[in-house]
């Protein structure tokens, strides 16, 4: 059973919060949200946020899988912006954005989110 982590369902995402410092707070909720309003109002509808990781040192590394390459572009903006609105430095907010090929996630919705999720190690494989 892990303590550090939860799991949130916001929209089309299924996104995994997980803290380095103990069960996710409600505080990640509220940056779960905003993060989840960044990527539906300035990335492709195939992006998906699929988690957000708080670090001791007040950072959030926050991963979004996608089958488009040119989301990957929108990332250091998202950052900053994000930063602004959650009064953080643009340090504290890092985006990785992972594509995967169309091929490896083309499945039906719920699915998708799950398959992607596998393709950036955040759960493992159903076996």
């Amino acid at each position: 059973m892990e303590f550090d982590s939860d799991w949130l369902t916001l929209g089309r995402h299924r996104v995994r919060l997980r803290s380095t410092r103990g069960f996710p707070t409600e505080t990640m909720g509220s940056v779960a949200e905003v993060v989840r309003l960044a990527i539906d109002n300035n990335l492709s509808a195939r992006a998906r946020l699929v988690e957000i990781v708080f670090r001791q040192e007040q950072t959030y590394d926050i991963a979004v899988g996608t089958t488009l390459m040119e989301d990957s572009v929108c990332a250091p903006h998202l950052e900053a912006a994000i930063a602004v609105v959650l009064g953080l430095l643009p340090e504290q907010v890092n985006i990785t954005v992972t594509t995967v090929s169309q091929e490896d996630v083309d499945l039906p919705f719920g699915v998708y989110e799950r398959m992607l999720a596998e393709k950036l190690g955040v759960v493992p494989p159903i076996q």
